[in-house]
């Protein structure tokens, strides 16, 4: 971590009246610094230290997010960034709650939908128009609709600002369905038709690992998918959990006849894009930021095509958007939120969002910066495909419970395709447990 002395002028002011007792000269004291942290930001003069907490603790994240932010210190002299890194999301969520219960949280975190909802319920982040004055500031409507959706909680507010993003894409062995002479799917029926022509002599059409109750995969993505585009996402708008729907039951169902057709196999750590390398399987569903490895295992990128998910029997695209988002913590000065929202700012910023996307591999938070990457897109038109869907795509709902409750999901997809237990038992038992985990969560 990088550690700097630099102050802001109007935190003297601040600390100057930091003695006053009453609740009136508090508030007058709190005004201050707001005025003096809202001019500085005005006029560029912003002087403080903040703390970013992040799990960009490897590869191309780390040394860009390194660069990235030395290039905004050096456009904004007065403001030094501490990074402050952890190996990975579950260790990032578990430094960032213990910070907040020790009084010492960063400025700025990284957060998923669901770790922002339990923070914004203890009050531990901020909403963003008390930070940028505005709950629509400069920039919102520029992103893609599903990213501007997925930056709100169930509260209707905007707690969060974009980093990177990202959503499902279908990957495909190329030269396995030009064999056939087939073209990638459209419709979900239309998938379960070619996976029986694909099939056969070692060939598998898709692998999934369903994970557990700690740790969902794939197979419940896929699971939660295919409910949405049968007409009922798993889980409601207010975080009401759906899983045993007669939407649901057709989704385990359409997988539960994919394995008995022989058009589906399980297995763990990554069994569909282990399947494309070794030319048993098809297709593979997974995050556009894994584009990389899925070429990789498929034996380059000429090898591997790319389309949007398959649509239900309405044939509207669905999809789910992921990433990683911003949030400010509470607790911070004025001067750090002037400071902290002008580094947000930044880094969702057109040009920085083509920079890091580029290097990523996570989407781009709007069309602006997709256009800025016409070089970059010509020899990866895979980015192109994937952002399409950041303009309906939509997260979760941003339930502190609807995690667990999702592990709820993976355990009846487990029991449906490893074990043989009828879709309506597995799921009935799965909306039992999301309830009571929704009702212990609130």
């Amino acid at each position: 971590m990088r550690r700097s002395t630099a102050l802001l002028a109007a935190a003297v002011a601040l600390a100057a009246v930091a003695g006053c007792s009453t609740s009136a000269d508090q508030a007058s004291s709190e005004a201050q610094a707001q005025a003096a942290a809202e001019a500085a930001s005005a006029n560029g003069s912003v002087k403080a230290t903040i703390s970013f907490m992040e799990d960009m603790a490897a590869g191309a994240g780390k040394s860009t997010l390194a660069r990235l932010t030395v290039e905004f210190e050096q456009q904004n002299p007065g403001i030094t960034v501490d990074l402050v890194e952890e190996p990975d999301a579950a260790s990032l969520l578990a430094k960032e709650t213990a910070a907040v219960r020790a009084g010492h949280a960063p400025t700025l975190g990284q957060v998923t939908e669901g770790s922002a909802a339990g923070f914004a319920d203890r009050q531990q982040i901020l909403p963003v128009s008390q930070y940028a004055d505005s709950d629509l500031p400069l920039g919102l409507s520029s992103f893609y609709i599903g990213v501007q959706q997925d930056l709100r909680l169930a509260d209707g507010q905007l707690w969060m600002w974009p980093l990177g993003e990202s959503v499902q894409l279908l990957y495909y062995n190329q030269a396995l369905l030009s064999a056939k002479g087939l073209n990638p799917p459209v419709s979900w029926a239309e998938f379960a038709a070619e996976a029986k022509t694909l099939s056969g002599g070692g060939t598998t059409a898709i692998s999934v690992d369903p994970g557990s109750s700690a740790s969902p995969q794939g197979g419940q993505v896929l699971f939660a998918l295919l409910a949405a585009a049968f007409g009922k996402p798993d889980f409601a708008a207010n975080g009401s959990p759906q899983l045993n729907s007669p939407a649901a039951v057709e989704a385990l169902t359409y997988l539960s006849d994919l394995k008995r057709d022989g058009t589906l196999a399980v297995g763990s750590d990554d069994p569909g894009e282990r399947a494309l390398g070794s030319r048993k399987g098809v297709f593979d569903l997974g995050p556009a930021t894994g584009y990389a490895g899925e070429a990789r295992a498929a034996g380059g990128a000429a090898a591997l095509g790319t389309e949007l998910l398959p649509t239900g029997p309405d044939n509207e695209p669905g999809n789910v958007v992921s990433g990683t988002n911003l949030a400010m913590f509470a607790g911070s000065s004025a001067v750090q939120q002037a400071a902290g929202w002008k580094y947000m700012q930044f880094l969702a910023s057109t040009p920085v969002q083509a920079e890091w996307s580029e290097a990523t591999g996570f989407l781009p938070a709007s069309p602006g910066a997709l256009l800025q990457m016409g070089g970059y897109t010509a020899k990866n038109p895979w980015l192109t495909t994937a952002v399409a869907a950041l303009q309906y795509a939509s997260a979760a709902p941003a339930f502190p419970w609807v995690a667990k409750a999702q592990g709820a999901e993976a355990v009846a997809v487990a029991a449906v395709l490893e074990q043989g237990a009828d879709p309506t038992v597995a799921l009935d038992a799965a909306q039992a447990a999301a309830l009571a985990d929704q009702q212990a969560g609130q």
